[in-house]
């Protein structure tokens, strides 16, 4: 039995509901309300001491880290393998997962974070955002909500995360004038971990970013056709939230893109 603890806007997430899906493995979904900070409830920092999303459990066991659960299924359910057949492409396969890992999710984090999740902490006393952002286990992403808390979009970690899409945008240009995908001519674990930073691009109507990306443009659009991605990602995101989502990134632009002339 599996069963995923999971949230609709979380990359990290959209990435194990894709692995799922192109696996064709059923599973009992369990919702966790990030805005409520149900992550950082006792119960559920027992499954993932984190308190972040998704965590996968398989016969009982919790797995976390979503790089780890993607891979752990494709080991625990490898019919259908979505690892590159050669040594050196399964290389480059971990290479965008450590990329995604170490510098695009926080990025996407610092762009996402303020529009979805800030409002309902401001709606709270100081106190009560200070109390619940303290409880937050990892140092570095307690202070960067805190920042991002104070300042919105004009934090300094804003400006570094659209600095690090662009970088990122810029190698996969590159990388897909190589084969159809990032590291071969087959899907793979690679673009499953890249994929959910641009449903952000897409749900706050930001392509703009992708203008002189034609490849990468074009990779999306493949990635959102998959039956994977309208299962694991695009199902969960009903035309009033998508409409709600591209206001939000509407009213937003004007900063990203002032943001986007300083990268």
């Amino acid at each position: 039995m599996l069963e995923l603890y999971t949230h609709p806007l979380s990359p990290c997430a959209q990435k194990v509901r894709i692995v799922l899906a192109e696996k064709n493995l059923a599973y009992v979904t369990h919702h966790i309300d990030l805005p409520k900070k149900e992550n950082l409830k006792p119960d559920y920092l027992k499954l993932n001491p984190l308190g972040v999303v998704p965590t996968l459990v398989h016969e009982l066991e919790p797995v976390i880290e979503s790089s780890v659960i993607c891979e752990y299924l494709d080991d625990a359910f490898p019919e259908k393998t979505l690892k590159p057949d050669s040594a050196i492409a399964r290389a480059e396969m971990r290479l965008w997962m450590k990329h995604v890992d170490n510098k695009l999710h926080p990025s996407c984090g610092a762009l996402q974070w303020p529009l979805v999740m800030r409002p309902k902490l401001m709606e709270k006393s100081p106190e009560e955002r200070h109390a619940l952002l303290r409880r937050i286990p990892e140092k570095p992403r307690r202070e960067r909500q805190q920042r991002l808390v104070e300042m919105g979009l004009e934090a300094p970690d804003v400006v570094g995360a659209v600095e690090v899409y662009m970088q990122t945008i810029s190698k996969m240009e590159l990388a897909l004038q190589k084969h159809r995908w990032l590291v071969s001519d087959s899907f793979s674990l690679a673009d499953i971990m890249v994929a959910p930073y641009f449903q952000t691009v897409h749900q706050f109507d930001w392509y703009e970013m992708l203008n002189d990306a034609p490849l990468v443009k074009a990779w999306f659009v493949r990635c959102q056709q998959r039956d994977s991605y309208q299962v694991g990602v695009s199902s969960d995101f009903t035309k009033a939230l998508l409409e709600d989502l591209k206001a939000k990134g509407d009213a937003a632009w004007e900063i990203i893109r002032k943001h986007l002339n300083k990268s």
